[in-house]
């Protein structure tokens, strides 16, 4: 099961977020999940490192992904990280048996 962990600011600011495991849908190179799951997660990253040029702490590993920003850079990828976290949430609605949605305190914000 792919486990995300939203990174969240008591007012809702979105700091960052966590992605582990493997969704256990297909074969390797096969399972669509894992390939959408990882896609948003990749794409949520570069458009914040590379396109948007906002420094992130970014650890990337097999089936593990850790993305934080501080306070004010997480103030300007908002709209990106809901995004991201709306993406994620509808594919554990289609998915329920092979991602979940977690939320979490304040990291680094």
């Amino acid at each position: 099961m792919v486990v995300l962990k939203v990174f969240k600011t008591p007012s809702g600011l979105i700091t960052g977020f966590q992605l582990k495991g493997h969704s256990g849908f297909g074969k390797v190179g096969e399972d669509i999940v894992c390939a959408a799951v990882s896609s948003a997660a990749y794409m949520t990253a570069n458009t914040l490192t590379d396109v948007m040029g906002i420094d992130a702490r970014l650890v990337v590993d097999d089936g593990f992904m850790h993305l934080e920003l501080k306070r004010n850079a997480a103030k300007q990828a908002q709209d990106l990280l809901k995004g991201f976290e709306t993406h994620i949430q509808s594919l554990a609605v289609d998915y329920p048996k092979n991602i979940k949605v977690k939320f979490g305190g304040v990291r680094n914000a």
